[in-house]
């Protein structure tokens, strides 16, 4: 692979002499400019991975143009050897401070100019070739990730699934309350991993129905008092059930499972929490899921119309509902009609 040395003084004849150097080091190729200008022009353009600059120029000197030289992007580590005379010792360190590696004395004598140029080439393709080590751990680094995220997913779904087993809710519902959810965090400001992470954990919300028993699970009427108080326990089923993971999904999974039938006032359960007590993801869950099954036909009852439901979430905002999740629904009403269109019973994935 070639290499490429930029050669930039203002003498020409030691840009001949430079150059014809550089010719003399296998696979490598000099580009030489008389004016400052011109050479940061080429190495904004270019990749390079040596420069070679004097410092006595008109216009703009090595110091100065080592300052721009270091500011393109790409040019940030690039090593740089500096011709300097002898007694320019301040010079040299100001020119340390501002990134130049390395500084040939004039009168350059040859063989230094190619033993330096030499080891500056091989530091900076020993660099290229860490970058580019970096960049290809990175990248497995991320498709690893990408493997265990959707494995974890998969995960999540077939829990889900093993619920929809046992419960009359169905698929469809579950897809339409995370989307819901998804749509209330996004309105809020929540940010586009915490939309996601809402949108994967929400369908375990009722995963504690797996300890119900069928009697009370797949009752084909209202429950009584008493079956009620059983079927509270859900909540603390789910949580029990995925607490404790290393999870980020099924920790959030754990969180929503307890608290997503909380009400605002303290008069919800399990655990009778009031406002902010309630963990967010737990009141936006509240939300969508209690307008999906409101709106969604069950072997208990009949759907209800839309208006309806929203009248519900109006009428229990402040109360069984937090006002801005209520809101942020609302306000989200194009979106929310296109989700419910979206997802129909025969739906099978997120």
């Amino acid at each position: 692979m070639t290499q490429h040395v930029l050669i930039v003084d203002d003498t020409e004849i030691n840009l001949i002499l430079f150059g014809a150097l550089v010719k003399k080091l296998d696979h490598c190729e000099g580009h030489t400019f008389a004016s400052s200008a011109a050479g940061l022009e080429w190495a904004s353009q270019n990749e390079l991975d040596l420069l070679i600059v004097d410092y006595m120029m008109p216009d703009i000197d090595g110091l100065e143009f080592i300052t721009r030289f270091r500011a393109i992007p790409g040019c940030e580590s690039v090593p740089i050897l500096m011709i300097t005379a002898n007694d320019q010792k301040q010079l040299r360190y100001r020119a340390l401070d501002l990134g130049a590696n390395d500084f040939l004395i004039k009168p350059v004598d040859k063989v230094e100019f190619l033993a330096r140029t030499k080891n500056m080439l091989t530091v900076s393709e020993a660099r290229k070739q860490l970058v580019n080590r970096a960049s290809w751990l990175a990248d497995e680094v991320r498709k690893a990730t990408a493997e265990i995220l959707a494995r974890e997913r998969e995960t999540v779904l077939r829990l889900c699934k093993a619920a929809e087993y046992r419960d009359p809710e169905t698929g469809a519902h579950i897809l339409r309350m995370a989307h819901f959810s998804r749509l209330i965090a996004q309105k809020l400001g929540l940010s586009v991993d915490q939309q996601e992470l809402l949108l994967e954990a929400a369908p375990l919300h009722d995963i504690g129905k797996v300890g119900i028993a069928d009697p009370i699970l797949l009752k084909p009427a209202r429950l009584n008092a008493a079956e009620f108080e059983i079927m509270k326990q859900h909540a603390i089923f789910g949580y029990e059930l995925l607490k404790g993971s290393s999870s980020k999904v099924l920790q959030a999974g754990a969180e929503i499972a307890r608290g997503h039938h909380e009400k605002l006032d303290g008069s919800g359960y399990p655990q009778g929490l009031k406002g902010t007590e309630i963990p967010l993801f737990s009141r936006i869950v509240a939300v969508a899921d209690v307008f999906d099954a409101l709106t969604s036909e069950r072997p208990y009852k009949k759907a209800w119309e839309i208006e309806a439901a929203v009248d519900f979430l109006t009428a229990g905002s402040g109360t069984h509902f937090d006002p801005d999740c209520v809101r942020a629904f609302l306000e989200s009403w194009e979106e929310v009609l296109e989700i419910r269109a979206r997802y129909q019973e025969d739906a099978d994935a997120v």
